[in-house]
């Protein structure tokens, strides 16, 4: 089995930064894709940013410019850094893994609260 443990989230004012870790363990053969997706209240889960093995990435239009996603292989961790944060930028962000080779499983994290707000 593989597990993703999440962490970085809390409560910034708008305008501040906050950056996102999700570490996976287990049995990992191989991650084929990391992402951040996020869903706030009464809303359904959006993507936000999603990083293939080779680097390639892909922002929602909302966060362009606004946040990075990056990987660290040798660590199994997917980064979410987040500048300028908006107060439409609450939700829980939750990481999502592909890993597999000829058949691939989706695993998620538990979700970390983002929170902006003065």
């Amino acid at each position: 089995q593989v597990q993703l443990v999440e962490s970085g989230g809390g409560l910034v004012q708008p305008g501040g930064s906050l950056r996102l870790s999700c570490a996976a363990s287990g049995s990992i053969s191989r991650i084929v894709a990391m992402g951040w997706y996020r869903q706030a209240p009464g809303k359904q889960r959006e993507s936000v940013a999603v990083i293939s093995n080779t680097g390639t990435t892909n922002y929602a239009d909302s966060v362009k410019g606004r946040f990075t996603i990056s990987r660290d292989n040798a660590k199994n961790t997917v980064y979410l850094q987040m500048n300028s944060l908006k107060p439409e930028d609450t939700a829980v962000y939750y990481c999502k893994m592909v890993i597999g080779w000829a058949y691939k499983t989706d695993y998620w994290g538990q979700g970390t609260l983002v929170t902006v707000s003065s």
